[in-house]
C-alpha cells in the first residue's frame, strides 16, 4: 500500500482520554482493591457498559442492573452519575501530536465507542475537540467498535478515502476491523510509540 497517508482518525478513550472506572470507584471502596474489581467484573462490567456504547439508555441500563443489584443500587448509579471523575485527565502526550498534525493542516476525525448520554460530559471538559472536522459516537448512531458497519459509515459519512487515512486505537480488534475496512490503522501504547508510527508515516 503505496498511497500516502492524508488523513488522521483519532479514538478517544485510552488514546487521547485517561478513561478508568477505577479512578472513581476507588473512592466508592475506600480502597479495597478487591471489592472493587469484583464490582466491576460482576456488576458494572465491560460488556454492560459497551450496550449504552451501542446506543442502549442509561435509564435502561440502571433499571437492568439495580433489578438485578438492588444491594448495589448507589454504586451502580454513580456509574453514570459521577461519569467525569472517570476521567482523570487528557492523555497529554497523544494531545500534544493531535496539536502538531492540526498545526500541519492534517485533516482530523474521531471515532469513539461511548455513550451518547456522557459525551457532552467529554466535549464540555476538553478543548481539543475542537480540532476535529467531525466525530462519530457509536451511542449516537447504535454501532460500536468492532462492527464493520461503523468504519463504513467514517468513511461514508464524511467522504475519506480507506488507504489515505490512518485510524489509531488503544484495541487490537478495533485496529483489525479498521484494516478489514480498508484503512490505515495503528495500535496505540504510547504516545512516543505513536510519535515514531506518525513519523513512519510521513504526518509528523
Amino acid at each position: 500500500m503505496n498511497e500516502r497517508v492524508t488523513t488522521v482518525v483519532f479514538d478517544f478513550g485510552g488514546v487521547l482520554v485517561d478513561w478508568n472506572p477505577r479512578y472513581l470507584y476507588r473512592k466508592l471502596f475506600d480502597g479495597d482493591e478487591a471489592a472493587m474489581e469484583r464490582f466491576l467484573a460482576t456488576v458494572c462490567n465491560q460488556e454492560w457498559n459497551e450496550h449504552q456504547d451501542a446506543g442502549r439508555t442509561i435509564a435502561e441500563a440502571e433499571a437492568e442492573l439495580i433489578a438485578r443489584h438492588p444491594d448495589q443500587e448507589t454504586r451502580i448509579r454513580a456509574y453514570y452519575g459521577r461519569f467525569d471523575e472517570m476521567m482523570a485527565g487528557a492523555i497529554d502526550g497523544t494531545v500534544a501530536l493531535l496539536e502538531q498534525l492540526h498545526a500541519r493542516g492534517v485533516p482530523l476525525y474521531g471515532l469513539t465507542n461511548w455513550s451518547a448520554e456522557t459525551f457532552p460530559h467529554a466535549l464540555k471538559r476538553f478543548a481539543f475537540f475542537e480540532r476535529f472536522r467531525g466525530i462519530v459516537v457509536s451511542g449516537r448512531i447504535k454501532l460500536k467498535k468492532p462492527d464493520p458497519r461503523i468504519f463504513n459509515h467514517l468513511i461514508e459519512t464524511h467522504g475519506l478515502t480507506p488507504s489515505a487515512t490512518v485510524f489509531i486505537d488503544d484495541s487490537l480488534k478495533n485496529v483489525d476491523a479498521a484494516k478489514a475496512a480498508g484503512l490505515r490503522a495503528l495500535h496505540f501504547t504510547h504516545p512516543e510509540r505513536l510519535a515514531a508510527d506518525l513519523r513512519s508515516l510521513r504526518m509528523l
